[in-house]
């Protein structure tokens, strides 16, 4: 279970690392919606999830490694809006629970279909 000081730091940076992307001049990832943060070790490491459904493997590759040079930007407007000593060193993930979720309600919806035309035979 994570302390509410913790749940706190992740709910900020899920508002504050979309607004750092949306001051970067890349378009690949100025508008990139960011759909969670995890932090670690305390406020040292976060991993933050990324929804990369619109894109490909190489695409995801190249974003990611777009957001890694762009770590040092990041950090310095979380430091500037939090007033923080220290920034997490943030790890970029892409978050394929959408997609799975979307095959989910997928399957739920064949097997509804499924028992209709049972129902009907």
């Amino acid at each position: 279970m994570k302390s509410i000081n913790l749940q706190r730091t992740e709910s900020l940076l899920v508002e504050l690392v979309p607004e750092a992307l949306s001051a970067l001049s890349d378009s690949r990832i100025s508008s990139l919606p960011i759909t969670g943060v995890n932090c670690k070790n305390g406020k040292y490491d976060a991993t933050v999830y990324f929804d990369g459904s619109d894109y490909d493997k190489n695409e995801i590759n190249q974003i990611i490694s777009l957001l890694k040079k762009a770590n040092g930007r990041i950090k310095s407007h979380v430091l500037a809006s939090t007033g923080w000593y220290k920034c997490p060193n943030f790890t970029f993930v892409n978050d394929t629970s959408l997609a799975q979720s979307k095959n989910i309600e997928a399957l739920f919806a064949q097997i509804r279909k499924d028992k209709k035309e049972e129902e009907w035979i």
